[in-house]
């Protein structure tokens, strides 16, 4: 499936350090590469059943970063995502729509491209749509079964079984809580509320996570060595990961609404599967606020990329916006922040606009300072600020500094 037009991202002069970010994992900030000269990055996708909201677009800007800082620090960069085209709550809209399931996935598909786009969001490698890949799922699901890690539930409204995973069936690089660091009780009510079926008759143990849903009636299906039926939620993202960039990658990525179950689990089919982590670190990002609630499609309170874009915003400020606050903080988003980063954009426009060449020695000293910020757990509300420093400072501006904003930050000036 195709990504979205690449933008371009100049080469800025000088040595930039490897990044360090924070591993929900083991609780520490980490170079997640190892000092390999190779970062293998995957992050989980849209299920494509409504626009672009800002939660979306402030976790795939911070995946973007690391991307911008780990290419200036000279590693080769891999990066795969996915897209869940099949999935319950995509068919549910579908329906409720009366529209064909397929159809609303590709028209939000094509609408999250389009604000990746105007974002400046630098496009994976490889862009996956589950759709594509469940003849490999169902070939994963089917050798877990035969090495033990999966089983067969019977069901009451299909001619076939679904498959589960066991959680408490040992694997050499994954016990049950390893990358969340939860206790069972938390798990048991995220695992509830989040996709999960702990309540489900017939499972080993009520964590245990769907691997294939087989056929029901009315839903959508493929004729497989596991006879006809569709991927669970978390095997998809183990076997693409392994597919496209091997195993183990550098990061897994995603918002902090992920960590478990479904990087938890990710990582446990990757274990059973590959005998080997998933990933050296599972970097998230947290959740935006908006209303004094959560921003959430369920509740319906959406900041929408493209619903701002249609009201005239820069989408540098949005941008900018984002990027002023910690990755992996939960925030509440305000109609304040907008117009606080259209001011600073008009700002960072008209110093770039300056004619005055300046001095290497302080251009020198910014780059540093913006590339320290950056490399510092994707600090950006530090490297904002280190350019507002230099501004009012009277650095001047220089060819180096306005492709270092665009370089790490990824706004173009002027």
């Amino acid at each position: 499936m195709r990504a979205w037009q690449v933008p371009s991202v100049p080469d800025v002069p000088g040595s930039a350090p490897r990044p360090v970010v924070h591993d929900t994992a083991s609780g520490k900030p980490v170079d997640p590469t190892g000092g390999e000269e190779r970062a293998a990055l995957y992050v989980c996708g849209i299920t494509p059943y409504d626009a672009t909201h800002l939660g979306h677009a402030a976790t795939y800007l911070a995946f973007d970063t690391l991307g911008r800082v780990w290419r200036d620090a000279g590693l080769e960069v891999e990066y795969a995502q996915n897209t869940t085209d099949v999935d319950d709550p995509l068919l549910e809209r579908a329906a409720r729509d009366g529209v064909d399931w397929r159809d609303l996935a590709a028209s939000q598909i094509d609408l999250f491209r389009r604000d990746m786009e105007a974002l400046r969001i630098l496009p994976p490698d490889d862009y996956v749509a589950v759709t594509d890949e469940v003849e490999r799922v169902a070939a994963a699901v089917a050798f877990l079964q035969e090495t033990g890690y999966a089983y067969d539930v019977p069901t009451d409204d299909s001619d076939g079984d679904d498959v589960y995973f066991d959680v408490n069936r040992p694997t050499e690089s994954w016990t049950l809580g390893d990358e969340s660091r939860l206790d069972r009780e938390t798990m048991l009510a995220l695992s509830a509320e989040r996709g999960g079926d702990p309540d489900r008759p017939g499972k080993r143990d009520p964590l245990d996570p769907l691997l294939w849903r087989a056929a029901r009636d009315g839903e959508p299906s493929w004729d497989t060595e596991l006879g006809p039926g569709r991927p669970g939620w978390h095997i998809e993202c183990s076997v693409i990961a392994g597919d496209k960039l091997g195993l183990p990658i550098s990061v897994q990525g995603g918002g902090s609404d992920l960590v478990f179950p479904h990087h938890e689990m990710s990582a446990g089919h990757a274990a059973a599967l590959a005998h080997q982590p998933l990933a050296h670190a599972y970097v998230h990002t947290g959740m935006i606020a908006y209303q004094g609630e959560k921003i959430s499609k369920s509740l319906g309170n959406l900041v929408t990329v493209r619903g701002l874009l249609d009201d005239g915003a820069d989408p540098r400020a949005i941008r900018l916006a984002l990027l002023s606050h910690k990755y992996s903080d939960d925030w509440e988003w305000f109609d304040t922040e907008l117009t606080s980063a259209t001011t600073r954009l008009a700002t960072w426009d008209a110093w770039a606009a300056g004619s005055d060449a300046g001095h290497a020695d302080d251009a020198a000293d910014v780059v540093a300072r913006v590339r320290a910020r950056v490399a510092d757990d994707l600090d950006t509300p530090g490297a904002v600020a280190a350019v507002d420093t230099a501004i009012a400072g009277g650095t001047a501006v220089t060819p180096e500094l306005v492709d270092l904003v665009d370089a790490l930050l990824g706004i173009r000036l002027g």
